[in-house]
């Protein structure tokens, strides 16, 4: 059984910051690239950002991109998402993902296991 669990979510007016964290164990997620990714109602499910097994190559949606920073801490087995200059269009369920490589990847189908997800509202 693989175990991925988000943390962090709240509600948070515009231009606030929050930050996501994903705990991972060391076997679904040591040598495997690490992604976020957001569903708002109604919508698919779509890419937020991503990171490499070694903390690299970051990438991110161009909707995020300035504002958010993925990163991750392997010895704790933990993925971050820092959200900042937060926007209601941000508003969303943020899920963490594990990768099926060890690179960064922008595709869902590209990843093999799922957190349950955390709520992140963003008022006007």
């Amino acid at each position: 059984q693989v175990q991925l669990v988000e943390s962090g979510g709240g509600l948070v007016q515009a231009g606030g910051s929050l930050r996501l964290s994903c705990t991972t164990s060391r076997r679904t997620a040591s040598n495997n690239g690490m992604g976020w990714f957001r569903q708002a109602p109604g919508k698919e499910r779509e890419f937020v950002a991503s990171i490499d097994w070694r903390g690299g190559s970051p990438i991110y949606a161009d909707s995020v991109k300035g504002r958010f920073t993925i990163s991750r801490d392997n010895a704790k087995q933990i993925l971050y998402l820092q959200m900042n200059s937060l926007k209601p269009e941000d508003t969303a369920v943020y899920y963490c993902a594990q990768a099926l490589r060890s690179t960064s990847a922008r595709q869902g189908n590209e990843y093999r296991y799922w957190g349950q997800g955390t709520q992140v509202t963003v008022s006007s």
